[in-house]
């Protein structure tokens, strides 16, 4: 089954786009699918279409009264994905404002499918790149990038910001059993909970990759999400504490992990 994951506030304007190319694009793969959307207390007429939707298509809703976050959406959405999946399925997360595209949905299965457990959807591979960023946006996701790969570098990858991603949903069942609801430990800090769950999925040796894709920011309909600062907070905060002292969160999470393994019954990746 192929599980797609996503984070909705105030996206009246770009579900009637991005559902039926979602359901196109899945419906063609033959294979089981489903849609996991968690509201986030919008204040628009997106609860009404969500359930408009879910009479139409495989889709799930997940409703948050008020508005609590990208980071308490996100750790909602894949606690509930573990739920529904299998060790054998996947799970991808995409954002909903219709800047990803989901025609590249089966080229990160397909990696998947090479043995990775983690393939991001990456504007820096050859062929990817976006569409309708601006100068001084584009210089401020590539500094943000640079800094993540100095701090938390990870093989293979050059794109950390982009939360299009497609996942072995054993590895994220594997995170969520270790880490508990610390999996997406900084939930107030924005989009930072984006590159945290990669942090993490390193820690438990999660094998990564990545895919050309394009970001269509010029397809986005509703007002960005993200507030700067706080992420950048965000950000200096999970150097700070993943770093210092002594090692800090990955010294204290790798042995957390070491001692789970070495338990009778613990899993290896």
């Amino acid at each position: 089954m192929i599980l797609v994951l996503l984070p909705a506030y105030n996206e009246a304007e770009a579900l009637p786009l991005l559902l039926p190319k979602i359901g196109k694009v899945l419906g063609a793969s033959g294979r089981e699918y489903r849609i996991l959307v968690c509201d986030d207390g919008s204040s628009d007429r997106t609860p009404e279409l969500l359930e408009a939707y879910a009479r139409e298509m495989p889709l799930e809703v997940l409703t948050h009264k008020y508005n609590r976050g990208l980071g308490e959406t996100s750790r909602d959405l894949f606690e509930r994905a573990i739920e529904i999946c299998g060790p054998d399925d996947v799970i991808v997360r995409m954002d909903c404002d219709d800047t990803h595209e989901p025609e590249f949905i089966p080229k990160l299965i397909e990696k998947l499918d090479d043995g990775l457990d983690v393939v991001i959807a990456s504007r820096f591979q050859p062929g990817g790149g976006q569409v309708g960023v601006g100068r001084y946006r584009a210089f401020i996701s590539w500094c943000a990038n640079v800094f993540m790969k100095v701090f938390f570098p990870v093989a293979g990858l050059r794109e950390y910001s982009c939360g299009f991603r497609a996942y072995r949903a054993g590895t994220i069942i594997k995170s969520i059993e270790h880490f508990g609801n610390n999996f997406i430990q900084l939930k107030g800090f924005g989009f930072t909970c984006t590159l945290e769950k990669l942090v993490k999925l390193k820690l438990i040796g999660a094998r990564f990759g990545e895919v050309a894709f394009v970001l269509r920011y010029d397809q986005k309909h509703s007002e960005s999400k993200m507030v700067s600062s706080m992420t950048m907070l965000g950000y200096l905060i999970l150097v700070i504490c993943y770093h210092w002292p002594r090692g800090g969160w990955r010294s204290l999470w790798r042995d957390h992990v070491k001692r789970l393994e070495s338990q009778p019954g613990g899993s290896g990746n």
